[in-house]
């Protein structure tokens, strides 16, 4: 359920090409692993797993580097095996493959898709006689990442792979980009086994910001556009199954296979929406639509009113829509302090589905959002920038709002240890993730003030050190000092990870019993400041009706007290 975007480098302040994506995962795995470069025998073979679920671990294996080794577990069970190429190139992967050493980025979004199915491994293929289905989104990113350079090569590559081996689960959107280009890559299964499987790709224009939230986004598909492709599958396939949403000769990608929107009206476009006015408020985009989730009021990308910078791209992942209609921390939802987050229930929709249920409500979905895992701007830095320092992976561990973005050159040897482990069920203090994890948790105490007084500066302050320590490593490092650059590199992420588990011990004490209590800021033994609550939310509440006289309360029929 995440949020990817596309900045083109002519919509940046400074030519640079960022893709982004953040992996809202409900506690699943949260670590980022370096996956080194590997030279290969000839006629090997690739290991294909499922990658469509991401419990910790996502994977253990002993081919993927010693980071996925895990000895006191047995390898992931793989359902396939591809040819392998005699060499690989090194990356970072997360729940999705992120970035390599080439500056080959990924973004990524789950969708809903007409035809859902299983995995079909080839063992079961070859004793039933469908066709396998080996490919989801994840494992397909990863192979795109360890074989090319170009995000052309990937487009081509993945369509390929899903040609030839099949496709499963739900459907998926892939933000695929490098230094000079960007394209979105969609795909979905189709029940049928001559047709098994679909996918489509379209260029974003240079110049514009695209965004994707849970819903594929591409429309209109044209055999003659020379900025799109398409599955040799798709047309016959979809026609076969009567599902063809064709006009003027073009097939309309979204309807065709999709549903449209999960679960609730606006869950996807919202945030589109939100994306697009943020980046260029000119445009007077409306966030209510015509045509329901297949709305064409939004186009397929935006021009920004001025070219974006990393702090503008972070600002956007960290979004609530405050000072708009919507905005999530205001009203009585938000309690007494201003919190935008809303926990989900056995009240709310399925997280998949909303074409065969009721909804008797819905919260808004925000872009920054409480079960964020991590996370990732992928940064290709202008030409003038150091080959060695030029790709970066600002990496966000946990939620948005309340993380720090820290720089992760593509060049390096390998990424800090506690960047790289961390079970979301086993609190540890060798984790970077969980000390994100637990002062996000801990500001739900009295989130506005936490967050305005003691998260939101060092953020800051941390974040401004990043791009202060990322100006050092181009002058100490633009060579080919990889070595030098790894050991500073994991020096400053430790320190951030250092810096905020000293902010959580801090907050513990400082917020403890609802008080605002700050050991260094008042006297020995001074009495800590009671703050209570705001006369407005009390207004909201029945504090009116407490204890406030000896007479005694009864309710009429209407539950309306009074007093005798």
């Amino acid at each position: 359920m995440c949020t990817t975007m596309i900045i083109t480098k002519g919509a940046t302040a400074d030519g640079s090409t960022m893709v982004t994506h953040s992996d809202d995962n409900e506690l699943s795995d949260q670590r980022i692993i370096y996956v080194p470069a590997q030279d290969l025998s000839p006629a090997s073979t690739r290991a294909v797993i499922d990658g469509s679920t991401t419990p910790y671990p996502r994977l253990v294996s002993r081919t993927r580097g010693p980071n996925y080794e895990m000895p006191e577990r047995d390898d992931t069970p793989m359902i396939g095996q591809i040819p392998q190429v005699r060499h690989t190139f090194a990356y970072f992967d997360g729940n999705y493959g992120i970035m390599n050493e080439h500056n080959l980025m990924f973004g990524e979004c789950t969708n809903g898709a007409r035809f859902q199915p299983d995995a079909v491994s080839q063992a079961e293929a070859a004793r039933t006689g469908k066709h396998c289905r080996l490919f989801y989104s994840a494992e397909l990113s990863r192979i795109a990442l360890e074989r090319c350079q170009t995000a052309r090569e990937a487009v081509e590559l993945m369509g390929g792979l899903i040609d030839t081996y099949g496709y499963f689960s739900t459907g998926e959107t892939l933000l695929v980009g490098d230094a000079d280009e960007a394209w979105v890559f969609e795909m979905c299964a189709l029940p049928d086994e001559e047709y098994h499987s679909a996918w489509a790709a379209q260029r974003v224009p240079d110049g514009t910001v695209f965004v994707a939230a849970n819903e594929f986004r591409i429309r209109d598909l044209d055999p003659k556009d020379p900025d799109q492709r398409f599955s040799k599958l798709l047309l016959s396939g979809v026609r076969k199954l009567g599902w063809a949403k064709e006009d003027g000769g073009k097939l309309d990608w979204l309807p065709s296979v999709s549903d449209g929107e999960y679960n609730h009206p606006y869950y996807s476009l919202r945030r589109v929406w939100r994306v697009f006015d943020r980046v260029n408020p000119d445009l007077a985009l409306s966030p209510w639509v015509n045509g329901a989730s297949f709305t064409r009021d939004y186009p397929f990308s935006v021009a920004p009113a001025a070219g974006l910078t990393l702090d503008d791209v972070f600002g956007l992942y960290r979004d609530h829509y405050e000072g708009t209609e919507f905005d999530l921390t205001k009203g009585i939802a938000a309690g007494p302090y201003g919190d935008p987050n809303r926990f989900i229930g056995p009240y709310d929709g399925a997280q998949n589905n909303i074409s065969d249920q009721k909804l008797f409500g819905a919260w808004e979905r925000a872009i920054s959002i409480f079960y964020q895992g991590y996370t990732t701007v992928s940064h290709v830095r202008p030409a003038s920038a150091p080959n060695q320092t030029r790709g970066i992976c600002w990496y966000g561990a946990d939620v948005a709002y309340t993380t720090c973005f820290v720089p992760f050159p593509t060049r390096i040897l390998d990424l800090p240890a506690a960047y790289q482990t961390g079970d979301p069920q086993v609190f540890s203090r060798t984790s970077a993730w969980w000390a994100f994890d637990f002062v996000a948790n801990w500001a739900r105490l009295n989130f506005r003030r936490m967050c305005t007084a003691d998260i939101l500066p060092l953020q800051r302050q941390l974040e401004v050190k990043g791009r202060a320590v990322l100006d050092e490593w181009d002058e100490r490092f633009g060579g080919a000092d990889a070595e030098g650059l790894t050991a500073a590199c994991a020096a400053h992420a430790g320190d951030v990870a250092d810096a905020w588990w000293a902010m959580a011990d801090r907050l513990i004490a400082k917020y403890s019993d609802g008080y605002v209590n700050p050991p260094d800021a008042r006297p020995q033994n001074a009495a800590a400041t009671a703050i209570g609550y705001s006369s407005t939310w009390l207004g909201l509440t029945d504090y009116r009706d407490g204890p406030t006289t000896y007479d005694m309360r009864f309710s009429n029929a209407r539950g309306q007290g009074a007093i005798i």
